[in-house]
């Protein structure tokens, strides 16, 4: 199977770029949309790449990129009561809400802008600038990715 790629948005307050940088290897918690969980569950794989975008912050940008490096598993946090993402639906024996693992491979040394993104017309098409796109998991073109790249080495 060809490698994928794939945008995970993170905000600073719930998971850093800072602290990712520490822990190099984190578990990817909290996903609350079915969409989003789909992707996690079924069509997210090891070895596929991912670009770290920041939500809810200034500036909104690419931030880092990472790998997957453990596929889809039944997200523990939903099953734990005192846990922020804890959804009493979700059981060990009917797991509602998935996560995956990825360990930080770069931090970009130029984040890649929201607004540099929605300018460039070869991205006229990725979901992340598309109106109405909320989704915290979202896949890329290879060929996105490699134009997002290109912007971060400017």
């Amino acid at each position: 199977m060809a490698k994928q790629y794939w945008l995970f948005k993170a905000e600073p307050e719930d998971y850093s770029i800072e602290l990712f940088r520490k822990d190099k290897k984190t578990y990817w918690d909290g996903v609350r949309n079915y969409q989003a969980r789909n992707f996690l569950r079924d069509s997210v794989k090891k070895g596929d790449e991912v670009f770290i975008y920041q939500s809810n912050t200034d500036p909104l940008a690419v931030v880092a990129l990472a790998e997957v490096v453990k596929e889809g598993y039944p997200d523990f946090t939903a099953m734990d009561p005192d846990n922020s993402h804890f959804d009493p639906k979700s059981t060990p024996e009917n797991p509602i809400w998935f996560m995956v693992d990825i360990k930080l491979t770069k931090v970009l040394k130029t984040p890649v802008l929201l607004s540099e993104l929605k300018k460039n017309p070869k991205l006229k098409e990725f979901k992340l600038i598309q109106r109405g796109n909320r989704l915290s998991v979202m896949p890329v073109t290879a060929t996105e990715w490699n134009e997002i790249l290109a912007m971060s080495e400017k």
